[in-house]
């Protein structure tokens, strides 16, 4: 299932988890599911709704479960949160929670498109009113078929060497001094989780260290707080994550 929620600033907790409404004919409370409950939510402009708001994400994000007046639901299988942010300075929005964002596997900055996409684009949406390209979508996958890729993923192997590697990054993040908050634990575990996943799509039962090196900045990027002065400077974390990956040993073939 799949359910689109359009974030505003006068958007309720209660408005995404459902809430409780006494029915008079029962003379019980009845419970009326959000769009929480759902397999894959689309969170557009996340960042218009206040930090409070946001926050609801968070049980569902981690724990796959929410909780409402003391009663725990689990969401169902399997559930992702995919978000949409405006850029921080136009007026009306609210920066993310730290625990918010890192909760988020990756970030990626889809940018315009170049030329040639542009034009493709309007070709293809030239007779919307009569053939929409939207129309013609169809499922590539069931649930069983994606869970059991999730599960396979899992599988992929991860020398002790390459594991260390990430450690020793996400640590660096953590101690460099541009840097004022950096990896979380969490950070380390998803980017472990995304070289897995990365390496399958690839063909691989193993990762290897460009696996690592390559979606580190996808992974990474969006946890890191930079400190007042790296600010002042232009620096940005994508930089600095560069920097990092760059200078942390990769682990090498024994010969």
């Amino acid at each position: 299932t799949f359910r689109r929620i359009q974030f505003t600033p006068d958007l309720l907790p209660s408005d995404l988890t459902g809430l409780a409404i006494y029915n008079q004919k029962t003379q019980d409370f009845e419970f009326r599911p959000g769009p929480l409950l759902t397999q894959i939510l689309l969170a557009d402009e996340i960042n218009r709704a206040t930090p409070r708001t946001q926050s609801a994400l968070l049980e569902a994000m981690q724990e796959r479960q929410i909780t409402v007046d003391g009663n725990t639901m689990r969401v169902p299988r399997p559930f992702f949160v995919i978000a949409t942010q405006n850029p921080v300075e136009l007026e009306g929005t609210f920066p993310l929670p730290e625990a918010q964002v890192d909760r988020f596997f990756m970030r990626l900055e889809i940018g315009y498109p170049n030329a040639a996409q542009e034009s493709a684009m309007l070709k293809r949406f030239e007779r919307q009113a009569t053939n929409d390209p939207l129309d013609a979508l169809a499922p590539v996958l069931d649930n069983a078929t994606l869970l059991e890729m999730q599960r396979a993923a899992q599988t992929i192997r991860v020398e002790d060497s390459i594991r260390e590697y990430m450690v020793s990054i996400a640590r660096a993040t953590r101690a460099h001094s541009a840097i004022e908050l950096g990896v979380s634990p969490r950070g380390a575990l998803f980017l472990y989780h995304a070289a897995q996943a990365y390496a399958a799509t690839q063909g691989r039962d193993f990762v290897l260290p460009d696996d690592v090196k390559y979606l580190a900045p996808f992974v990474l990027t969006h946890r890191l707080i930079l400190n007042a002065q790296t600010r002042l400077r232009g620096r940005t974390a994508q930089d600095l994550i560069h920097e990092i990956v760059e200078s942390v040993p990769a682990p090498v073939e024994n010969p």
